[in-house]
């Protein structure tokens, strides 16, 4: 590329970087001032990306002078800087914890172990360990009625080909149009009352 080609260009470039200093005065001036007006969370946040700019500049500065900067020692700054980048997004929105449940049937035996001469307490935590199975009990029960229910209603829409038009008239309160199904009741009746001749 000819020289006289570039001078136009880096004429711009000075430009720019003219305005970006301009702009970025107020901030680079005094950033202490700056952060100490913000909330701990977006200072942090300031630090970091202040930080990441002149590392990144400072890695293209060594790029263009053909210094191998994968080497140099602003390359593992740099990497540092992005952890602390994925610190902050971790702060930011946490990854989902576990939930923590307490097993109340090995608690219970523990205690017992423990307990095994006193009467009054192994009594109640009889009571409590049959509460506990109760409503173990119970809730899964309640959960295969649900599961019923909806495999039930699934397999009738399956068998009558989907909701059709009729049940779309029975959303809209045209219980009329929907028609009935037949229960074994009604086609015994009618079994019955064949006529005679």
């Amino acid at each position: 590329m000819d020289p006289a080609d570039i001078l136009p260009q880096l004429e711009r470039l000075d430009d720019e970087l003219d305005n970006l200093e301009e702009v970025l005065q107020p901030i680079l001036h005094n950033i202490a001032e700056v952060a100490s007006k913000l909330p701990l969370l977006d200072k942090a946040k300031l630090y970091v990306l202040a930080t990441y700019s002149i590392e990144t500049m400072l890695f293209s500065a060594l790029r263009l002078n053909s210094v191998q900067a994968k080497e140099h020692p602003v390359f593992k700054e740099l990497t540092r800087v992005r952890q602390y980048f994925e610190k902050i997004k971790n702060i930011e929105s946490p990854p989902p914890k576990p939930e923590k449940t307490l097993n109340t049937e090995a608690a219970i035996r523990f205690i017992r172990s423990d307990l095994a001469d006193n009467k009054e307490v192994n009594t109640q935590l009889s009571e409590m360990i049959a509460k506990e199975r109760a409503k173990a009990a119970l809730k899964n029960a309640q959960t295969a009625n649900k599961r019923k229910a909806n495999g039930a209603s699934a397999e009738e829409d399956a068998s009558a080909g989907g909701p059709g038009p009729e049940a779309k008239g029975e959303a809209n309160g045209d219980v009329a149009a929907a028609p009935r199904k037949k229960s074994k009741k009604d086609k015994k009746g009618k079994k019955s009352k064949k006529p005679h001749t």
